[in-house]
């Protein structure tokens, strides 16, 4: 027996909110209704013994004579013109009784039924909020941004208040996020100029000739780590950027952006004796034109550097159901499909890299894909390697006014293509 009602009950657990506020609406409807109709009955037929001698006046007077000897041998069918006051009125009181309890039965099924829709109708009404702010939550984690509320109209009740409370929670964790990339953007804009000092310092001795010999190669390592650096703070402001959502969109065309890409990896592709394949078609998109070469640019930078020699790499733009895609494909190392996610996070490197960079190049992808409303999958190779597909919609994106320092580090940016 417990194992049935154990059964049961995930059975239960898998209808939804409104199926099972009905079932047990119903329910209680039908046991009470049911309940009623019992008592309903049972007080009818005391009310008929109660008034029997309305009836049969003989029942009160000699009811040793009207009622037949539970002895004396029945026939089984008795003239009418022979059965007793009594008789007749047990007839009459089994007649009403039977009757009033399959109509009663009929009313109870047709109300149950009734009660059963009305339940199905109010939930359905009660819970419409509530899937408001499940669809209301569900775009809003699968969007780039947290600027979307909820903002519920209505009575106030428990769906009203659960609304304004994930309102209350998307306005913190917006004010975070916002904080979190001002403060990176600041850094990083506030770290240029040390650096540029610092490598402006190097570099003159150096063109001077008033280094000596033997500390040449000391300058030269501190002049590489000065432009790493440049290139870490270049790339942070870029996914600071990408992160915003503070686009001018504007008509790019995805073939332009794969084409500039090539031109600018050609000599680091050469030198590291990698074989591009291109087959750029047109995709136009509407977005920012910066960040969505920077799509292209680190998309081919990544199948470079991370690529083993004398590999291969692919690049493929075009237009498929709506959407706009540019696909980089490349050799390498394999991978395991539980490692994909985490090489879309910041600073994460592949295991096999022959470049300094900075480990930001996916995740400023990632970004800017998001921003853009496009997706990203990353599929590995079986015999070595990555393909990763970016997809974006052609439709014309909302225009919001880019701040000068977001203009400032995609120009920075730009300039320094070393993200990888």
């Amino acid at each position: 027996m417990s194992q049935a009602g154990a059964g049961r009950r995930p059975s239960l657990q898998r209808l939804p909110l409104r199926g099972r506020l009905t079932l047990m609406t119903t329910t209680v409807f039908a046991v009470l209704g049911g309940g009623l109709l019992l008592l309903n009955w049972l007080s009818t037929r005391q009310l008929l013994k109660d008034n029997r001698h309305r009836i049969d006046p003989a029942s009160m007077l000699a009811p040793a004579q009207t009622a037949p000897s539970p002895t004396t041998p029945q026939s089984p069918s008795i003239p009418a013109s022979l059965t007793t006051p009594a008789q007749r009125f047990e007839d009459f009181q089994h007649t009403i009784l039977s009757d009033l309890l399959l109509r009663s039965l009929l009313l109870l099924a047709v109300f149950t039924a009734l009660a059963g829709l009305l339940a199905w109708w109010g939930s359905s009404r009660s819970l419409h909020r509530l899937s408001q702010v499940t669809a209301a939550a569900r775009r809003i984690s699968t969007g780039s941004t947290l600027d979307e509320r909820l903002g519920l109209t209505g009575p106030h009740d428990e769906v009203r208040e659960l609304g304004d409370t994930f309102d209350t929670m998307l306005d913190r964790l917006d004010r975070s996020f916002t904080a979190q990339r001002r403060f990176t953007a600041h850094a990083s804009h506030e770290l240029r100029t040390p650096l540029t000092l610092q490598r402006t310092a190097l570099e003159i001795p150096l063109a001077q000739g008033r280094v000596p010999a033997d500390l040449r190669p000391a300058f030269q390592r501190a002049l590489d780590a000065t432009a790493r650096s440049e290139r870490l703070i270049a790339a942070l402001l870029t996914l600071a950027h990408g992160e915003s959502a503070q686009l001018t969109p504007q008509p790019v065309d995805l073939k332009d952006a794969a084409r500039d890409a090539l031109a600018d990896l050609a000599d680091e592709a050469r030198t590291a004796g990698i074989r591009i394949t291109a087959d750029p078609v047109p995709a136009p998109v509407a977005g920012d034109p910066s960040l969505l070469r920077q799509i292209a640019l680190n998309l081919l930078a990544n199948a470079v550097r991370h690529n083993h020699h004398d590999g291969t790499a692919t690049v493929t733009t075009g237009t498929l159901g709506g959407l706009a895609f540019i696909e980089v494909g490349n050799t390498g190392p394999v991978l395991d499909p539980d490692e994909i996610p985490a090489l879309f996070e910041p600073f994460q490197r592949g295991r096999e890299h022959r470049s300094d960079g900075t480990g930001l190049g996916l995740a400023v992808v990632r970004a800017i894909t998001l921003t853009h409303h496009g997706e990203l999958t990353a599929t590995p190779r079986p015999d070595g390697g990555l393909t990763v597909r970016v997809e974006l919609p052609t439709t014309q994106m909302e225009q919001v006014p880019q701040s000068p320092a977001s203009e400032w580090a995609v120009r920075e940016y730009m300039s320094r293509s070393g993200v990888a």
